[in-house]
């Protein structure tokens, strides 16, 4: 086992590697059986105890195929660029160059297929087809191939079904977040964007108009939405602005109505489901209570 484990690349075996070591196709299914190596798909293996978890599965589809590019919502993660209403994918996305492409200005069609094309590869993939993938849209994630943060966002508004799925990505990608418990600062500017989107592709012209509702103030997708519907009723507060308490403490709101004095907090559960998250709530409404501009506080739940 010793010499099968030389051939690994970050506790991953390709078949391949293996065949062309030497070892003969009987000998190496024996061993990797009696071993209990992990089966991850037609050709590619994990080491005994290994957590075979998405990521992984992405970076075995790159060793496979290399010309795949992760991106839409596998590039989203790798990015930490929040989605409306999805987390851990099922199915892995990637983006490839449109055979014979380059000339059209569109992208490609879209296709869902098991990873050995048969739809039985043990790893099902989610695979878009473009005419354009420049050096400037590919970058490093973990050690991944994936589309940059621009051409992420860019690929999942110019799809996505409604306005709140789309303006919920370009706030995250353009704002400083805590995102699953690591805190990144924002990840694209806006000119970013709108340099992406002018390009002629199908979805372009809708996902340029709300590119125009995103903030880069905007907290949290609960924030998103909730702007947005304040938006639609035809009010305009200030986002996240920025206030101190009678004591000099800072505090930035999540929506100040200034003329009125009125602080709107949006409350999400899975941010201040926890006593710990109840106690900081309470003590950042006195606190809110506390500054001089603040007349009143709201709270609502998202």
């Amino acid at each position: 086992m010793r010499d099968l484990l030389r051939l690994t690349r970050g506790g991953l075996l390709l078949t391949v590697w293996a065949y062309t070591a030497g070892w003969p196709p009987g000998r190496l299914r024996g061993l990797l059986r009696r071993e209990k190596w992990q089966w991850i798909c037609r050709g590619a293996w994990a080491v005994p105890g290994k957590e075979v978890d998405w990521a992984v599965r992405a970076r075995v589809v790159q060793l496979l195929r290399p010309p795949l590019v992760c991106s839409h919502g596998t590039a989203a993660l790798l990015h930490r660029i929040e989605l409306l209403n999805k987390d851990f994918p099922g199915v892995l996305e990637f983006t490839t160059l449109q055979p014979g492409g380059g000339t059209r200005g569109g992208d490609g069609r879209t296709e869902r297929t098991g990873l050995d094309g048969t739809g039985r590869g043990g790893i099902d993939i989610h695979l878009h087809r473009t005419v354009r993938l420049d050096a400037r849209d590919v970058c490093l994630r973990s050690g991944l191939r994936v589309t940059s943060p621009a051409r992420t966002v860019g690929d999942l508004i110019r799809r996505c079904g409604t306005r709140e799925e789309a303006v919920v990505v370009a706030d995250s990608a353009l704002s400083r977040r805590t995102v699953r418990g690591v805190r990144r600062e924002p990840l694209v500017h806006h000119e970013e964007l709108a340099t992406e989107l002018s390009a002629r592709r199908p979805g372009a012209p809708l996902a340029r108009r709300r590119l125009a509702l995103a903030d880069a103030a905007s907290g949290s997708p609960a924030e998103t939405i909730a702007r947005l519907h304040l938006h639609d009723a035809g009010l305009r507060p200030e986002c996240q602005p920025l206030l101190h308490t009678s004591s000099g403490r800072a505090l930035r709101p999540d929506f100040f109505f200034r003329r009125a004095g009125l602080a709107v907090e949006i409350e999400g559960y899975a941010f201040h489901g926890t006593r710990e998250a109840h106690a900081r709530d309470v003590d950042r409404f006195n606190a809110l209570a506390d500054c001089p501009d603040v007349h009143r506080v709201l709270r609502f739940p998202s």
